[in-house]
């Protein structure tokens, strides 16, 4: 398609986007739902792109919830979505510990119980999971007792974070053998009303500090959760698009991975960063201007629904 960069997707173009793909990944939150109220439209989209033999798989950085949560959500919302669809962090998580980092130990997890669920799914141990409330004094803290057999820090969104859990994950990786994972670096959650609340990408922003190394990122616009994708479906990317909210996590990835990339404009990115990103002319930048862009995902019902 003869199209220039960051078009508005209506009429035509529409159909002609139909017409070269045959996958779709789209993100969840500001994307299909916003907190627990689904997009309007949102559930029409994928349930009639499905019907009319898309494949359409949803690829969350939000580490919150397993695979099986996930599919309960969508049920409930409307969705018509098995659970080897999904595929969230808390999910890809494991699969890197598992399969790639062939972790032989357990995980030091600053997260929930989802996260803690998919690791022990895969046989993973986890330590840390809950409150962790500061006692004592700065000595206590920096001679806190560690568990030696923890060979990894995986660092998700955590409700309970606090600074005993930001001592101890540093104490574990003073040690260069011991492995760093974040689920990902997503700074907010948009949430219904346009509301947010501080998003994964703090805490881990907050451990790499303390720590003074990097973490390995299993999320967008990591490589890795298209990659678990391709090797449980082999889709093609040339007949992928990608369907996001955020340049800087979904366009980023899509561009990166060969993939066609929508932006919606119900989540937390704006069209105008993208005509920046556009205008600079830079790079590291244009890789975040989509191909396209829409209101909402329910743009696209008048064309599934002819």
């Amino acid at each position: 398609m003869a199209v220039s960069k960051c078009s508005r997707l209506s009429g035509p173009l529409i159909q002609e986007l139909l017409d070269s793909v045959d996958n779709f990944l789209f993100d969840c939150d500001g994307v299909i739902w916003r907190g627990d109220q689904a997009i309007p439209g949102a559930s029409e989209v994928t349930n009639l792109l499905k019907k009319n033999g898309k494949r359409v798989f949803f690829v969350t950085n939000n580490s919150t919830k397993t695979r099986e949560m996930y599919a309960e959500k969508m049920a409930k919302l409307g969705f018509q979505a098995k659970t080897e669809e999904v595929f969230g962090t808390a999910y890809c998580s494991a699969v890197y510990l598992k399969n790639i980092a062939k972790l032989d130990g357990k995980v030091y997890l600053i997260g929930g119980n989802a996260l803690s669920k998919e690791l022990q799914k895969v046989g993973i141990q986890t330590v840390g999971s809950g409150p962790d409330p500061v006692s004592g004094g700065q000595s206590d803290w920096a001679d806190v007792p560690l568990d030696p057999e923890v060979k990894a820090v995986v660092v998700g969104f955590d409700e309970h974070f606090s600074y005993m859990k930001l001592s101890k994950a540093l104490k574990y990786l003073d040690n260069p053998d011991c492995l760093f994972v974040g689920t990902n670096t997503d700074t907010r959650l948009p949430l219904e009303g346009g509301r947010v609340v501080p998003g994964t990408g703090c805490l881990v922003r907050a451990v790499e500090t303390a720590a003074q190394r990097k973490a390995q990122i299993i999320g967008k616009p990591s490589h890795f959760m298209f990659d678990c994708v391709v090797s449980e479906y082999g889709i093609d990317p040339a007949r992928t698009v990608m369907v996001g909210d955020r340049l800087d996590t979904d366009i980023l990835l899509g561009s990166s991975c060969g993939l066609k990339t929508v932006l919606t404009l119900t989540g937390v990115s704006h069209l105008i960063e993208a005509t920046a990103h556009q205008e600079s002319h830079c790079p590291e930048r244009t890789g975040m201007v989509p191909d396209y862009y829409v209101e909402t995902i329910a743009d696209l019902l008048p064309a599934l629904q002819g």
